[in-house]
């Protein structure tokens, strides 16, 4: 009787002990599962902040353009306001995804590289030609000065998304 009850006592050991092990193989599965799928969210969510500000300093640095444009062509001052008021709306909307990267990457090299390309974009206001620079000896200069702007631009964008890249790649 008593080598029953020890039998029974080590079987009942060994069923609890089990039972405590494969709990503890599913816990651990299921935190990786958990972590992974919240790896995936936050890479994700870097992957649409990037994207967004590269769209968003797009379209600030087009209606930059155009606004300049305008002002070169000698076009309607009802135009060139409704350019000037694009392009608040367009630098309004770089705020939402430079924040959402700041706060999701901490990388040092793709924040640098998003602030180069924004100072490079809103330096296009300091290139904005004015009405005086309308006249023929000035239009060279100023459409030089606002193209020049321009491509700086794109090139800090174009470095932006690489450098973005690289470290979307790498994470």
């Amino acid at each position: 009787m008593v080598v029953a009850l020890v039998t029974t006592a080590i079987a009942v050991i060994g069923t609890l002990l089990g039972s405590i092990v494969s709990g503890r193989f599913q816990e651990r599965a299921a935190a990786r599962s958990v972590q992974a799928s919240r790896g995936e969210a936050v890479r994700r969510d870097c992957l649409e902040a990037v994207t967004a500000l590269a769209g968003a300093i797009s379209d600030h640095r087009r209606t930059m353009w155009k606004r300049g444009d305008a002002v070169l062509k000698d076009a309607s001052a009802e135009r060139i306001e409704a350019l000037r008021e694009d392009s608040h709306a367009t630098r309004s909307a770089v705020t939402r995804p430079l924040i959402a990267l700041r706060v999701l990457i901490e990388d040092q090299e793709v924040r640098a590289a998003a602030d180069r390309m924004i100072t490079l974009t809103y330096a296009l206001r300091q290139a904005l030609p004015t009405p005086e620079d309308r006249t023929d000896t000035r239009y060279a200069a100023a459409k030089q000065r606002l193209t020049e702007a321009r491509e700086a631009a794109m090139v800090a964008h174009d470095q932006f998304v690489d450098v973005a890249g690289r470290y979307m790649r790498a994470a």
